[in-house]
């Protein structure tokens, strides 16, 4: 069973979330304290966290800050502001989605269910390698000269698809479309966040080449 820890401080949103989500093999625990959250997270083993942007004591933008400074579990951010600028700065801080409320648990459930098949890479797929970097799709890992190197859950799903179509240039629709499953327009400017992270983390800009007007195109040469 997956755990799952809800970072919200609505009280009334915990319960029936905890109920629904057992449906799906989760069990889902609950913090309304950002801080004890995230000592939490820090504490025990999670697999994904579900925060809230709006918290008292500390905001989620700054909640996703301090557990990416330790930890590269999956992030899923709700607002009730929906705004494209929150969404960016939240994958900018290292978020993997983003939810506006209202929403619906099976929307919720849907987008969790996403971001965690991204770790269950078949055995047969390669292992690719990047100069110095090695991607290792089946073990969700790349590292630099053996070292490993962090990278959040839709980084390493952003990177395999670049990898596993090299030379070929991919839209950014395709690219949200594959990473998310949902219309990509309102999160255009997600995918040139997420590229420019992967790049600053790879220490290899040139290898993800930008098209212009088209997309992105990883060149291993």
């Amino acid at each position: 069973m997956r755990k799952l820890l809800l970072i919200d401080d609505d009280e009334k949103l915990a319960e029936p979330l905890r109920q629904y989500f057992t449906r799906f093999d989760m069990e889902l625990d609950n913090e309304t304290s950002p801080l004890k959250a995230i000592e939490r997270v820090r504490m025990r083993s999670y697999d994904l966290v579900v925060l809230d942007v709006m918290l008292p004591e500390i905001d989620g933008f700054e909640t996703c800050r301090r557990i990416r400074q330790f930890s590269d579990i999956p992030i899923v951010m709700l607002t009730a502001r929906g705004e494209v600028m929150d969404r960016v700065v939240g994958l900018e801080l290292g978020a993997d989605d983003y939810l506006p409320k209202p929403f619906e648990p099976r929307e919720l459930v849907a987008r969790i269910q996403n971001i965690l098949k991204r770790g269950k890479a078949s055995a047969a797929e390669n292992v690719y390698q990047l100069g110095e970097l090695q991607v290792d799709i089946a073990r969700k890992k790349l590292t630099r000269n053996n070292e490993p190197v962090a990278l959040t859950a839709t980084e390493f799903a952003l990177l395999s698809l670049l990898v596993q179509n090299q030379d070929r240039v991919l839209s950014r629709d395709e690219i949200m479309l594959d990473l998310r499953g949902i219309d990509a327009d309102i999160y255009s400017r997600a995918i040139d966040v997420l590229v420019s992270r992967l790049r600053h983390k790879l220490r290899r800009p040139e290898l993800i080449h930008t098209v212009r007007g088209q997309g992105y195109q990883l060149v291993n040469r």
